[in-house]
Order: structure tokens, then C-alpha cells, then sequence
């Protein structure tokens, strides 16, 4: 258990140390043409950064959905290439509000999804 913890925190910290990015890149026009990023998307992208257990990885992309992050906040956390682990925590672009609800997602991640 004690592992996974550790593997979520390593994974999240830096999708939340971009919390004072000024790279936001919100353009109606820019998000309308891109396809909207699922729950489903942002799970497959938690994985391939380095988070091996599927069902952490299943109920932390809810937890940040269902946070209320933006489309672009989203697409910068599943950008293809980025691994989340290793990534310079201000190239990804997040804006102060998405990064605020990315820092509250992660301590309900802790609560919800590690510790059943």
C-alpha cells in the first residue's frame, strides 16, 4: 500500500507544481476543434507515465474530472510524450485555477483511491 502512495505522489506532484504557470493556452477556438479528453484518456496517460496499477490510475482520472479541471488543463496533463514523472512541472501549461483543483483532486485521490 505503501507503494502506491508513494507511486501516486511521485506521479501527481508534478501535474500540480505548475500551479503558477502563465502558459495557458485557452482559445475557444483552439479547444472547440480538439476532441474533449475523457476520464478514460487521462487514465491511459496516468499509465503510460509511469502509474502501474490500473484501478489507482481509473479512480485518480475520475477524481480529476470530476474536480471540474478545463479541457486544456486536461490536455496538458495527457499532452503525448509527457511523462509526468520526469517532465518540467511549468512546460505543462496548467493555469492557476486548473492547477488549485489538480492540487484538491490529489489529496481526494489519497482519501478515495489508495486508501480503500
Amino acid at each position: 500500500m505503501r507503494i502506491s502512495l508513494i507511486a501516486a505522489t511521485l506521479v501527481a506532484l508534478p501535474l500540480l507544481a505548475a500551479c503558477g504557470s502563465s502558459n495557458s493556452q485557452s482559445t475557444d477556438q483552439k479547444t472547440a476543434a480538439q476532441p474533449a479528453i475523457t476520464q478514460a484518456d487521462l487514465s491511459k496517460a496516468l499509465v503510460d507515465s509511469g502509474l502501474k496499477d490500473q484501478k489507482l490510475a481509473d479512480c485518480a482520472a475520475k477524481v480529476y474530472v470530476d474536480q471540474g479541471i478545463s479541457q486544456d488543463g486536461l490536455r496538458a496533463m495527457t499532452k503525448p510524450g509527457t511523462n509526468a514523472q520526469a517532465s518540467d512541472p511549468d512546460s505543462m501549461g496548467l493555469s492557476k485555477d486548473d492547477a488549485d483543483k489538480a492540487r484538491a483532486a490529489t489529496q481526494k485521490i489519497v482519501t478515495d483511491c489508495i486508501s480503500k
